[in-house]
């Protein structure tokens, strides 16, 4: 049908969805003709997290076409589906099929997971062994969050480490991971180069720590998670960072906002009890503008406080979309 794209548009009306379209034989040439020469027909084309990996896919599109980021379920859709529990959204993790399961069984993991590497990485990627690949996922998955050390996965996958760099890199591409580089000014004492890698959904996490239920510190971990997905949607992944110095302070993430790149430290943690300031006193006095966010678990956790001579804002988790959303809109206004 889409052999001969002229005739297949000149025949549609209004809002056309083309689902999988990375799956044509030229997909970028069919959304080129809709885009140039049919202006009364809006596409919205989804397709596979690979899609900007496919070499067939040969023009950009520049300045026809908008992109979205598809991640796990984000607050937002919690609440269009009336069902903010947290403690599901964590454990059972985002996909919908999963969220929605009253029970997701081991097997529902390993299936989306064969699944993957039969659509979308075969097609895409040359992968010797798949056995050490699945391993490298597995590792990844169980170490969400930490800091990534290439070396550190060679010899239990049994590869080398040019190739843990390259089933990275496949992670990256496929979305499937998201690789987060540190902020650095340059300073000697600053980690500027080690990347935090963080897998994509929260679910595949849990399976594979062996969580059934969940500790305080396990939401802890979870929740860098889903205010990472939050970002993400938002503001996509150039601009968030983690820090750390070589004394070992971090703050989770550091978030760019609005053509001055004004630094927003962000330090997430089940309750407000448990924050621990020396991260964002270190990163402070490297840096000292800029708003200082606490996200939480609990409604309670909120408003302004001084933690160790900063001033703090708590934020629970479901209210941090409106902050975000007021960062973005007041960046698209000043751009």
């Amino acid at each position: 049908m889409l052999e001969e794209p002229e005739l297949f548009w000149r025949d549609q009306r209004g809002l056309v969805v083309l689902d999988e379209v990375h799956r044509l034989q030229n997909p970028s040439e069919v959304l080129k003709i809709a885009a140039d020469h049919f202006p009364n027909v809006k596409v919205v084309a989804t397709g596979s997290s690979t899609l900007a990996a496919r070499q067939k896919f040969k023009d950009s599109l520049a300045g026809r076409k908008q992109e979205v980021w598809l991640v796990p379920m984000i607050a937002a859709d919690l609440v269009d589906f009336r069902a903010v529990d947290l403690e599901r959204r964590m454990l059972h993790g985002g996909l919908p099929p999963f969220f929605l399961a009253d029970r997701v069984v081991d097997k529902d993991y390993e299936e989306w997971l064969s699944s993957y590497w039969a659509k979308d990485l075969s097609e895409l990627f040359v992968v010797d062994k798949r056995s050490s690949f699945m391993k490298f996922v597995e590792l990844v998955f169980a170490q969400s969050g930490g800091l990534f050390e290439a070396q550190a996965f060679a010899a239990p996958c049994e590869i080398s480490r040019p190739t843990v760099q390259h089933y990275l890199s496949i992670l990256e591409t496929t979305l499937l991971a998201t690789v987060l580089r540190p902020y650095s000014g340059g300073a000697a004492a600053e980690i500027k180069s080690q990347p935090k890698v963080y897998a994509f959904d929260t679910g595949f996490v849990a399976y594979h720590r062996g969580w059934d239920s969940l500790r305080d510190e396990d939401r802890g971990q979870l929740l860098e998670h889903l205010v990472l997905g939050e970002m993400l949607a938002r503001f996509g992944a150039a601009r968030v960072h983690y820090w750390r110095d070589k004394q070992r302070h971090e703050v989770d993430f550091v978030l760019e906002v609005g053509r001055r790149r004004d630094l927003v430290a962000i330090e997430c943690k089940s309750s407000a009890r448990k924050l621990d300031p020396s991260g964002l006193q270190a990163f402070r006095r490297r840096y000292p503008a800029g708003r200082n966010i606490v996200v939480t678990l609990h409604d309670t956790d909120q408003g302004s406080r001084r933690v160790g001579g900063l001033e703090v804002e708590l934020v629970p988790y479901l209210r941090l979309p409106k902050l975000l959303e007021a960062w973005r809109a007041s960046a698209t206004a000043k751009g």
